[in-house]
């Protein structure tokens, strides 16, 4: 029965498929009026003509196929997937993404109500039978606007933590890798490849670590920090650990966490001093030249 009834339902709207699509492309622009600045001319009615003969084709040729696996209603899951995941981008929300495909229904009712107006049982075989359809692939389309959703803060989140974990070359041969917020085992991932990277790139000796901007160290993080100290070894660097506040050393002590064979400063510029010495380099203050000018006193009114 509910073949006949889907059969039926797609004669009906080819049969006034001008009027269903002109009333559902309406409705559509009406209860996105105030959105309309994310969609592009012409955009709308374009990906409401796609997907109408999409989802009349289906169907047509097969009306009691699953919409999720069937190869008749590949076309429609397509056109809904690229819909849903473009509308995650522009900043739709997700009931006005699915407001795509149950909009479709009032429009469909009312041709429905037309056709069987004289045949009530008819007409409520068919009307349940088209909405439990689209609530399938409204549902399917919420799902698919979802995983958009946490595809895009997933890249989010991966450019922030790249961002966040810049490498800078402080001198030829010396790197530093300034750390800021907590650090966490996805974190330390990102860490270890940029500053390995950064490694390899400038083939430098020395990398200096510095956790000044990171609040807390307890276990976790000081593993994590041994780890990437252990990985710059074997890319043939030392590391020099700097920013060790007084609390983060009673911490380190506390928790027993073993980094004798690490070097650490209280400052970023003890650890740089520390890294220009082990390139074979110093640091010293120029003698002020014998002919120099003083500077002019300014005297006051």
């Amino acid at each position: 029965m509910a073949d006949s009834n889907l059969q039926i339902l797609a004669g009906v709207i080819r049969d006034a498929g001008r009027d269903v699509l002109d009333e559902w492309s309406r409705l559509q622009k009406q209860d996105l009026a105030a959105r309309s600045n994310l969609l592009k001319p012409g955009e709308l009615d374009e990906q409401s003509r796609g997907f109408l003969d999409a989802f009349v084709n289906a169907v047509a040729k097969a009306p009691n196929a699953d919409i999720l696996t069937s190869e008749t209603w590949a076309a429609a899951r397509d056109l809904l997937g690229n819909i849903s995941r473009s509308r995650a981008r522009q900043g739709f929300t997700p009931s006005e993404t699915a407001t795509f495909v149950f909009s479709l229904k009032q429009p469909i009712f009312q041709k429905l109500r037309e056709r069987f107006k004289e045949d009530p049982m008819q007409l409520a075989e068919v009307t349940w039978s088209t909405s439990e359809l689209l609530d399938k692939l409204g549902l399917f389309t919420t799902e698919i606007y979802q995983k958009g959703r946490e595809e895009i803060i997933l890249r989010q989140q991966q450019e922030l933590l790249e961002l966040s974990t810049p490498v800078v070359q402080l001198w030829n041969g010396v790197l530093a890798l300034p750390l800021i917020g907590t650090l966490d085992s996805a974190r330390t991932q990102v860490v270890m490849e940029s500053l390995l990277q950064a490694i390899v790139d400038t083939g430098s000796a020395i990398a200096i670590i510095d956790i000044t901007g990171v609040p807390i160290v307890d276990t976790l993080v000081a593993q994590h920090l041994l780890k990437t100290v252990a990985a710059a070894r074997l890319m043939g660097a030392d590391c020099i650990i700097s920013g060790i506040r007084p609390q983060i050393a009673q911490t380190i002590v506390h928790l027993g966490v073993e980094i004798n064979d690490v070097i650490t400063k209280a400052t970023l510029a003890d650890a740089f001093a520390i890294a220009l010495q082990r390139v074979g380099l110093t640091v010293t203050r120029r003698a002020k030249p014998a002919n120099a000018v003083p500077a002019p006193v300014q005297k006051s009114e």
